[in-house]
């Protein structure tokens, strides 16, 4: 069966490798000159990589680590220590860990909680720990039930002091979703939680050895290419031509020039276009179908990822860190964590900007500005004195729709890969 697919980021990729790997024909077209969608990176004029986003694989992603194993790169993944470090605004320059140590899960985690005295009090810890017990014993069907109301609420709920939610999950939500407890689904972090603390390795976390599209994206187009499948960069989905019965008749894909669009005809066809972009392209004859129709309900959430090189070492720490900024979520020294971003004399910075939402239109300038005054409080040695740390360069990506905004509700409106449509298929990190 011959499958036209559109986009060649993971789930367009990941798609394709399996269809491949099932004995199909899978054709994948990317609109853009890089593969990778929403882990795409480019080189600068130095030869110096800048990314999309700050990528993170944890030991809970069972289909991402199994991938890892089938096209035989696991030892492309920097596996770190097994813990989670935080800076401590209110003393600059240091912080708290939680270590979660070689035990069983989830005593593991418990212990990792428990260890740690610098960010929550006993009664916190017990009031958290009481709180989460429904989740655990309930599973999944609880976790998705409380999709109706936010982090913040679900919270209060549980009676669970807000002071936890500002001392760690302020930074966990802006981690897994760029916004706030207020806004983000509950489900969200109930999910990520739950996993953390069933699964002995759940909330480890690896980094890759390299650049996402040479190191990742690559060997999976040569899986693809082994198997009589092809990848066609710089063709973009223009529109879904349909047949009379509602069905796809072709994908018209785009050129470099005007002369280079053609209708693409396969036996089956699959979006794998961000949310946003793919609403643009619903034909008018599906967009009151509920399943396409319910999609107006999902908008991506802006995202600003920043890269920082500097004229020194600015920290030792081989790990992500949650920076409890009210501007930054995560970040990281990229010249220790990644193989291919090694420096000994110089740190790279890859910050996550977030909420993003009132910076995207922002200046370059602006955004870095700021930045630099988060991190004089996160690294206030350099910052200060007579020979302080100099910045070299810097590079500001940005996503105004990136990956769906996880609010309250989002779970009923989120469509399955499957549709009423008989050769059309959906995926990406929006689908069930």
């Amino acid at each position: 069966m011959r499958v036209a697919i559109a986009g060649a980021g993971l789930a367009g990729l990941s798609c394709a490798k399996y269809l491949a790997e099932a004995g199909h024909t899978p054709i994948v077209y990317e609109a853009r000159n890089v593969l990778g969608g929403k882990i795409a990176a480019w080189k600068d004029d130095d030869g110096d990589w800048y990314e999309t986003g700050l990528h993170i694989f944890f030991g809970a992603y069972p289909n991402m680590l199994q991938l890892f194993r089938e096209l035989n790169i696991e030892d492309r993944l920097q596996w770190k220590s097994h813990s989670m470090i935080f800076n401590q605004p209110e003393e600059p320059g240091t912080y708290s860990r939680f270590d979660f140590p070689d035990l069983p899960a989830p005593l593991n985690g418990v212990a990792a909680i428990l260890s740690n005295n610098d960010m929550l009090t006993w009664p916190e810890k017990v009031s958290f720990g009481l709180g989460l017990i429904p989740a655990m014993l309930k599973g999944q069907a609880y976790v998705e039930e409380c999709d109706a109301k936010s982090w913040t609420e679900w919270l209060r709920s549980q009676n669970i002091p807000e002071r936890v939610n500002d001392e760690v999950f302020i930074a966990m939500s802006k981690a897994l979703n760029f916004i706030n407890p207020e806004e983000i689904s509950s489900t969200v972090l109930l999910t990520a939680l739950n996993r953390f603390l069933q699964e002995k390795n759940g909330s480890k976390m690896a980094f890759l050895d390299g650049a996402p599209p040479e190191r990742l994206c690559k060997p999976m187009v040569e899986y693809i290419e082994s198997r009589g499948g092809e990848v066609h960069l710089n063709s973009p989905l223009k529109n879904i031509n349909l047949n009379n019965d509602n069905s796809v008749e072709s994908f018209q894909i785009g050129g470099s020039n005007p002369e280079g669009i053609r209708n693409i005809q396969a036996d089956a066809y699959v979006s794998a276009l961000p949310v946003d972009i793919f609403k643009l392209l619903v034909p008018n004859s599906w967009k009151d179908i509920p399943i396409f129709k319910k999609l107006d309900g999902l908008r991506g959430v802006p995202v600003i990822n920043i890269h920082l090189w500097f004229d020194r070492k600015l920290t030792n720490i081989d790990h992500l860190l949650f920076s409890r900024s009210p501007l930054l979520s995560v970040y990281a020294d990229m010249s220790i964590t990644c193989k291919e971003y090694e420096d000994p004399d110089r740190s790279m910075l890859e910050l996550v900007f977030a909420p993003a939402k009132d910076w995207i239109n922002r200046s370059d300038e602006d955004i870095i500005a700021a930045t630099m005054g988060e991190l004089k409080k996160l690294f206030p040695s350099h910052f200060t004195g007579e020979n302080q740390t100099k910045l070299r360069k810097f590079k500001v990506v940005k996503t105004p729709l990136s990956v769906y905004k996880a609010v309250p509700g989002c779970q009923a409106i989120r469509p399955s890969q499957s549709t009423p449509i008989s050769n059309f298929f959906l995926t990406g990190d929006y689908t069930m």
